[in-house]
């Protein structure tokens, strides 16, 4: 869950990694740290905290020579402080390595190195430096080093790796983790996400598992798990720098936020042939099973009432780190849809390669174009919603809504009445938001600890997306349940005081989940009331646009999303940077 960028130029590449690693900040911020080779020797400056902290103090961009590789953090082993920052040397501090992802064996393979080197981390990734030096020492080039190397590794890893010894040059491989080649005329990138050179260049080759890259002046080297050289073709990435900017505002999840409209509108333009295609193998297969993580479960908890209620399709909901324990019951007759914005979330990856290997057709639901999992999965649908920066999702949740609701008016052979309807949406999704109203009732909560969010059907899900946004990004405990299940157990928690978000639009659920809103009610709760319609027994309504009542979910999280932003911003928090979160889960 770390941020990687490495380039080798024509030019000083300390400025042109530092500006890149900044905008890959979002996959990790507890650290951050440079390496770069120049008149043979290596240099290096890294501390603990977030990057613009570590440049202050250390002024990275100062770091002399025209190759130079850069690394963001997200702790898994060790502290998050200097010592366990990357880069990560061998004794001789002639080979510098940076590391995504978590070695799972590290622990043998320290035992058996550490009588004959010097370990100066708690962390996995000092293990690789050591086995390479080994192989090197042996007579090894960078290249085969490392491929000999990653051959004692267990667990997913995207390496990068540079060396005093063969100073010309950057060599990458991964496993299960992704990295990216950038080609800009004579000059290369290599990243864990091609949002961090999209201002420079769009050219990109992806690697794929076990591949090895060198970048060198002369070009970018490819070679495959048994050192053999390879071709590969380049393709272009359609995503704007400009997408990934914040244009103005304070921080990208508001920004993100107030796109939803123009971001639903892209994610309807889809070949309607392949949902339908899509559809149809959904309709034949025996067994459906949905997996996906965080936000993206949510999605699939909705998925699930929208089959079955437009379409009379039931299927199952697995959250994805859990998917690997039902997999003695996937066969040839199975369809896993597998949802994840990033297409990088490890236990999702994981989840589909041991369905595909019980012989499972895969298909995903996903943002990012050429990612592991598009790579892997049997069919495809991207969001095109565009580049998502901040950590709590929240276009792309939507735009994810918007694909099943177009597959399930697929399986009821009705998809062009669906778009037409879903447009509809679109142009009225921020209908009646009164955002002054949501800053007041923000500040009014912000010394809460505790909201409850409840709702029927549908809505569940949104309440849940309502409440793991508010903990995400204001650290509120917030809890989520169906309204019927109040009474078994967490209506003994409500107090004077107490928040409850009900989402009680005029639908099918409304009347009985209004009935436990009463409940809340009658021991003091705080009622914030999301519905087309008020009532007396709110104590503050958050008034949403009146519509057919399967899209009141479409319209009711834009609200809730605003609530947790204007709470982050009450209580002093960053709402794009949660503590000890990042944006994509690469490791399990």
């Amino acid at each position: 869950m770390c941020g990687i960028v490495g380039f080798i130029g024509d030019e000083p590449a300390a400025p042109v990694v530092l500006k890149a690693l900044i905008k890959l900040e979002y996959r990790g911020y507890d650290s951050a740290g440079m390496v770069s080779i120049c008149d043979g020797k290596i240099h290096f400056r890294k501390d603990a905290g977030k990057i613009t902290d570590v440049q202050r103090k250390h002024r990275l961009d100062r770091l002399p020579g025209k190759i130079a590789v850069g690394h963001v953090r997200w702790a898994t082993h060790g502290r998050a402080d200097r010592i366990n920052a990357h880069p990560h040397f061998d004794c001789k501090k002639q080979i510098a390595v940076v590391h995504n992802g978590i070695i799972e064996n590290y622990q043998e393979l320290r035992a058996a190195l550490v009588g004959k080197h010097r370990f100066a981390s708690e962390v996995d990734t000092e293990v690789i430096c050591h086995l390479i030096e080994d192989y090197m020492e042996a007579g090894a080039s960078l290249e085969k080093a490392l491929l000999k190397a990653v051959g004692e590794l267990r667990g997913s890893y995207a390496l990068v790796v540079v060396s005093s010894r063969e100073p010309e040059k950057i060599v990458a491989t991964s496993k299960d983790s992704p990295l990216i080649v950038g080609l800009d005329d004579g000059k290369y990138f290599v990243a864990s996400d091609a949002l961090s050179f999209l201002d420079r260049t769009n050219e990109v080759v992806f690697l794929e598992e076990g591949e090895l890259v060198s970048l060198t002046r002369d070009g970018a080297f490819f070679l495959n798990r048994e050192g053999e050289e390879i071709r590969k073709k380049s393709q272009r990435v359609d995503w704007q720098w400009e997408e990934a900017s914040k244009k103005g505002y304070d921080f990208f999840m508001l920004k993100e936020i107030l796109e939803q409209p123009e971001a639903m509108r892209r994610a309807l333009i889809q070949d309607r042939k392949l949902i339908m295609e899509f559809a149809k193998e959904i309709w034949e297969a025996r067994r459906v099973v949905i997996t996906a993580c965080g936000t993206s479960r949510h999605v699939a908890l909705l998925a699930s009432y929208l089959f079955s209620r437009l379409a009379g399709k039931l299927c199952d909901v697995v959250t994805a780190s859990e998917f690997q324990y039902f997999c003695d019951s996937i066969a040839e007759d199975t369809l896993v849809i597998a949802i994840s914005q990033s297409g990088e979330t490890a236990d999702v990856i994981e989840g589909v390669k041991r369905a595909k290997a019980k012989g499972a057709r895969v298909f995903s639901i996903i943002n990012v174009v050429g990612s592991l999992l598009t790579r892997i999965s049997d069919r495809a649908i991207y969001l095109n919603c565009g580049p998502e920066i901040g950590v709590a999702a929240t276009k792309s949740f939507l735009c994810q809504l918007v694909i099943f609701y177009m597959l399930a008016f697929a399986l009821m052979g009705k998809l062009e009445e669906g778009i037409e309807k879903l447009e509809q949406v679109a142009r009225q999704i921020g209908d009646n938001l009164n955002d002054e109203k949501l800053k007041k009732l923000a500040r009014r909560m912000k010394n809460k600890n505790n909201f409850y969010y409840m709702a029927r059907g549908l809505n569940l899900a949104i309440a849940a997306e309502g409440a793991l946004k508010l903990k995400e990004i204001s650290y509120i405990h917030a809890e989520c349940m169906p309204a019927g299940e109040l009474k078994h157990g967490t209506l003994a928690l409500i107090e004077e005081g107490t928040p409850v978000v009900a989402i009680c639009p005029k639908d099918d659920t409304f009347y009985e989940t209004l009935n436990n809103v009463m409940e809340i009610k009658a021991r003091g709760g705080f009622v914030i009331g999301v519905s087309d319609e008020n009532n007396e027994v709110y104590d503050h309504w958050i008034k949403i646009p009146k519509m057919e009542e399967i899209f009141y979910p479409l319209v009711a999280i834009m609200p809730l999303q605003l609530l947790a932003y204007h709470l982050a911003a009450a209580r002093g928090k960053d709402p794009d940077r949660p503590r000890h979160l990042a944006k994509s889960v690469t490791v399990k």
